[in-house]
């Protein structure tokens, strides 16, 4: 096998190339051993006089020297990795790059059903589905089945050489997803010996616990003509709970009420009082769903029974937040997951012109969400599902019956209930409910390569294939059903008590006693007990063909062209144990699909001018892709770049690019049924009667339902209590979204200041056709309440199903082509090398991302509405300004490195501070008026402001070199020296994910043995 060293041409490549948030390509001064494919060893020879090498980086498969790179590209070595200490490739890149956001992760996926275990990342916040993530260049399968994300946890840190990251639209040279940009993970490409890693990690409060095992081995054999690497590692990480963190323990109710004008608590006694009046150890935030349970508190009696651990009691009424419970003592602010995974990649040379590759990687995520136990009450709906007649329904748990036996004496005496019981409690005894989350995911790559045409061209032709696998149980939930077979109970004449159905006797039903703590025996909660399953297989498989080389010769250099096809089949298949539904658990329903997609590409760059006045060189690149989806409505779609890369003189050039690229619907946003999910609306028909004017009852009394109940009580008048229920559905009429990226940049690095180099890079990305579905209450208002007509030729009635009371049981989230996206701004990169001489040397590396726009257009069922969501840490934590910065001294066996990362100040919840504005302007509305009402110096909106976050973290690094080229690596460090977890936020848990989700200051240490 054949090795050289890349050349500092590279790094300027990287420099040239890169994106303006990341300093790390332009800051890298270590040189890298890459292997080379025959061709490149064939035209080293030819161009060692010229010192420059062809290389290929992220954003296309042309070959080109390293001055003629026209896109944007950031780059992160090995090292930046190995100093972060511990964590998920996912966070590091994060942290150090500004222009990633945040995507699901286990401080992210609490409440998140399929999220739970994933590891990704978002470019420009754009959305994960939306990055388009390559390993070695190559597509890989997703690992969930609502979009298209890979996780990066599925990929072993020890086969991780380097992460190259390009934004912008890509899709002409990488096809469907690469709107925002492309994510590359480069594996180790020929490193020799054995490595053994650990390192472990707690921080300063406790919890938050990680610890990993990596091992890899890298060797040549057959005389040096083949190579194989292998890798694997093994990480846990123990998660963070409630009791870990005092923060999270802290009750709050937050509000602003507009007629005090003031920001408002909920105290012990159930009052709303001005918060500025209050200490903290005076909120309150509780629950009703009490372990003993509730009974009566829907009603409009007096007096209301509840039980705690001393027995039962009459005086519940409005004392929820004196006996209630914190119900967020059962999130976690951090789920617990642990990982292994194993990798293989081998590569031989069959003959001086033609090599073999092969790679397998195998992972295996486990992650366990615990949350409470279910918390039900008399009007806790849920959807049923006949898979024989495809019919939905719905189905409530219920009143309790008045002749329960196990009613307490005292309850019956009071004479206050007639024939039901209202109430609530929480299942304690069934226990609480746990997400198991285990995903699978095995990757296969192999072909061959060579060179043609006398060693000009080289070509590339492989194989790939993938899985990714879901097994979730979801442990302790309640067939509503069975809970309404066991408190219709009754008394048989010996005493003994029994569910009063013989065929659900027949299948088991054991009576429920619902009153006290501990009342539910082992028997009755097994009987009521439901532990859903969802299974997901998700495959892949790719074929993929390219030739390379110099297709002519122009008078400044030859034209280097790349032709290629490609062909994906994408398939998925979901499963769940309970197809009929009617579990305390959102419907999840059964469903298989396929897209498959033929690619044709075309890449050249053509040399425009060299060594002319005011030009060293002008490259201009183009490339062109088309696909034949076979989805419906999905067109052959063409995506096309144009760059220039212009360098004026050494150290000084510019550059621009403009792209077209594409992102087709999934499978999940095409072909699903309603995926069960709630959102909360007001119907429009609430308050309806026979003479009401309300906004829209004209067309509400055409509705069937109240037609009805109308013409048999003309005193009717509809009460909306609706159950928020709104199921997300696919759309196969879907199209692709479409994006436009322009980019212009300039690189220097002047000869003056040796070492210093500096990039700055303006974006602009404009999705339009963007796929989303319509808000609940945007539907209900489209229907009833719009220019369009009432009836069944308006699609959004189409979508509302009502029960005959009038209800409305459901609003489908359809998914529609609906949207604008845009975001623009620029990145600035710097980076400065000093040597010390005999003292060691200095790095300085600065990388900033400034946002001037992010703004959706959305579609509101008939208004277009804008909306700007910089700064809003409530959507998707769109900052402003990120900046990470970094120094590190050097010397023989020791690296020191000090790193600082910046998030800008926000906001918190907009929707909160429009409806406050409102408060505010009917205010000075009353002050002008001289109205009683009117508030003299009303407060302004509390924990709406997020102050701005800065993050220190120190790694130091030492190398013992031992005989026989074995060396020990000693690592340790301190992430978030200062134990910032910003600002208190003021719902459940308190902690920004932004701001390390409560995880504060933590410490890391590791050591590495190399031979």
């Amino acid at each position: 096998m054949k090795k050289n060293l890349i050349t500092h041409a590279l790094q300027l490549a990287l420099i040239g190339g890169m994106s303006a948030t990341i300093g790390q390509a332009i800051a890298a001064q270590e040189e890298t051993v890459e292997k080379q494919t025959i061709k490149q060893a064939k035209a080293i020879v030819q161009k060692e006089e010229a010192n420059v090498e062809k290389i290929t980086v992220t954003g296309s498969r042309l070959r080109r020297d390293s001055f003629s790179v026209a896109t944007p590209l950031a780059t992160m070595d090995r090292d930046a990795i190995e100093d972060a200490g511990i964590g998920s490739l996912s966070n590091i890149l994060i942290e150090e790059m500004p222009m990633i956001g945040m995507g699901t992760s286990n401080t992210t996926s609490q409440s998140d059903v399929n999220g739970t275990g994933l590891s990704t990342i978002d470019l420009r916040n754009l959305g994960s589905s939306r990055t388009l993530t390559l390993i070695d260049g190559r597509r890989t399968v997703s690992n969930s089945y609502s979009s298209n994300k890979v996780s990066l946890s599925t990929i072993p840190t020890g086969m991780v050489e380097k992460v190259e990251v390009i934004t912008g639209g890509a899709s002409a040279a990488y096809g469907s997803d690469a709107i925002a940009g492309v994510v590359n993970i480069i594996t180790q490409q020929y490193k020799e010996g054995f490595e053994f890693e650990a390192k472990g990690s707690e921080s300063a409060e406790g919890g938050a616990k990680e610890f990993s095992l990596s091992m890899s081995y890298g060797t040549d054999f057959d005389s040096g003509r083949g190579y194989l690497f292998m890798a694997g590692d093994y990480a846990k990480e123990y998660g963070l709970s409630f009791w870990d963190r005092n923060r999270a323990q802290q009750e709050m109710d937050l509000d602003y009420n507009d007629t005090l004008m003031c920001n408002t608590v909920i105290i012990e006694s159930g009052d709303e009082v001005c918060l500025n009046s209050t200490t903290q150890d005076q909120w309150r935030n509780r629950s009703d769903g009490l372990a003993g349970g509730v009974f009566g508190e829907n009603s409009k009696n007096d007096q209301q029974f509840w039980y705690d651990e001393n027995g039962l009691h009459n005086d519940w009424r409005d004392n929820e937040e004196k006996y209630g419970i914190n119900s967020n003592q059962f999130v976690q602010l951090k789920v617990p997951e642990d990982s292994s995974s194993f990798a293989l990649k081998m590569d031989y040379e069959l003959s001086d012109e033609l090599e073999a590759y092969f790679q397998v990687q195998y992972s295996t995520n486990g992650s366990v969400n615990y949350k409470s136990p279910e918390d039900g009450n008399e009007s806790s709906n849920r959807v049923t599902y006949d898979p024989t007649t495809g019919i939905f329904d719905e189905i409530n748990l219920g009143y309790i019956p008045i002749d329960n036996p196990y009613v307490p004496q005292e309850i019956l005496d009071s004479g206050l209930y007639k024939d039901r019981i209202y109430w609530d409690r929480r299942f304690n005894e069934v226990g609480e409910i746990i997400t198991d989350n285990t995903r699978d995911t095995i990757r296969v790559w192999g072909g061959v390569q060579g060179i043609a045409f006398d060693g000009e061209w080289e070509w590339d032709l492989s194989l790939g294939y993938g899985k990714s696998s879901q097994r979730q149980t979801r442990y302790n939930e309640l067939y509503v059903q069975n809970w309404r077979n066991a408190v219709d109970a009754e008394i048989l004449d010996d005493g003994s008590i029994q569910c009063k159905s013989a065929e659900a006797r027949a299948n088991g039903c054991v009576p429920l006693n619902m009153f006290g703590e501990g009342s539910i025996t082992p028997e009755a909660a097994n009987y009521i007990r439901a532990n859903p399953t969802i299974n997901s297989d998700i495959e892949q498989v790719t074929v993929l063909g390219y030739i390379a080389g110099d297709l002519f010769t122009m008078p400044y250099g030859p034209v280097a062209s790349v032709f290629g096809f490609e062909y994906r089949e994408d398939s998925q298949e979901l499963s769940t144990n309970v197809p009929e539904g009617g579990i305390t658990f959102n419907y999840v329903p059964s469903f298989s699909g396929k897209i498959n997609v033929a690619e044709i590409f075309a890449e050249m760059s053509l040399p425009l001018l060299k060594n002319v006045t005011a030009a060293k060189s002008v490259d201009l690149e183009v490339s062109a892709r088309f696909a034949d989806y076979s989805s419906e409505n999905v067109d052959l779609i063409s995506s096309y770049r144009v760059g220039l890369m212009w360098e004026l003189t050494d150290g000084y050039a510019f550059r621009a690019n403009y792209s077209r690229a594409q992102r087709a619907p999934n499978i999940t946003e095409l072909d699903s049924p309603p995926r069960g999910d709630y959102d909360s609306y007001d119907d429009t028909c609430d308050g309806l009667t026979a003479t009401s004017n309300g906004p829209g009852h004209d067309n509400c009394r055409l509705e069937q339902v109240f037609a009805k109940q109308l013409a048999e009580n003309p005193n009717f008048e509809f009460e909306d209590e609706n159950g928020g229920y709104s199921p997300a559905e696919g759309n196969n009429k879907l199209f692709e979204e479409t994006a436009d990226t322009y980019t212009f940049g300039i690189t220097m690095a002047p000869e003056f200041i040796d070492g210093f180099k500096v990039a700055l890079d303006y974006y602009d990305i404009k999705i339009s056709d963007v796929i989303s579905s319509y808000e609940n209450q945007a539907i209900v208002n489209a229907c009833y309440n719009s220019s369009m007509a009432w009836g069944a030729g308006n699609t959004f009635c189409n979508d509302i199903t009502r029960a005959n009371d009038g209800q409305i049981t459901e609003v489908i989230q359809r998914n529609y082509n609906l949207n604008e996206r845009r975001t623009r701004g620029y990145d600035v990169a710097m980076a400065y090398r000093y040597d010390l001489s005999e003292y060691g040397s200095l790095k300085f590396k600065l990388d900033m991302n400034h946002i001037i726009e992010w703004s959706e257009t959305a579609d509101t069922a008939g208004e277009l509405i804008t909306t700007d969501y910089i700064g809003d840490i409530d959507n998707e934590s769109i900052f402003k300004d990120k900046a990470s910065a970094s120094i590190s001294w050097s010397k023989s066996n020791w690296r020191v490195r000090w790193s600082t990362s910046y998030k800008s100040s926000s906001i918190n919840d907009k929707n909160r501070y429009t409806e406050w504005l409102g408060y505010m302007e009917k205010n000075n509305t009353n002050c002008a008026a001289l109205n009683a009402a009117c508030v003299e110096n009303p407060e302004s909106l509390a924990y709406y402001e997020v102050s701005s976050y800065t993050k220190h973290n120190l790694s130091v690094k030492y190398k013992m070199e031992l005989s026989n080229n074995t060396e020990i690596n000693f690592k340790a460090g301190i992430r978030n020296l200062f134990d910032n977890n910003g600002d208190f936020r003021p719902d459940s848990r308190h902690y920004y994910s932004a701001f390390g989700g409560g995880v504060g200051r933590l410490y890391t240490a590791g050591v590495t043995l190399s031979f």
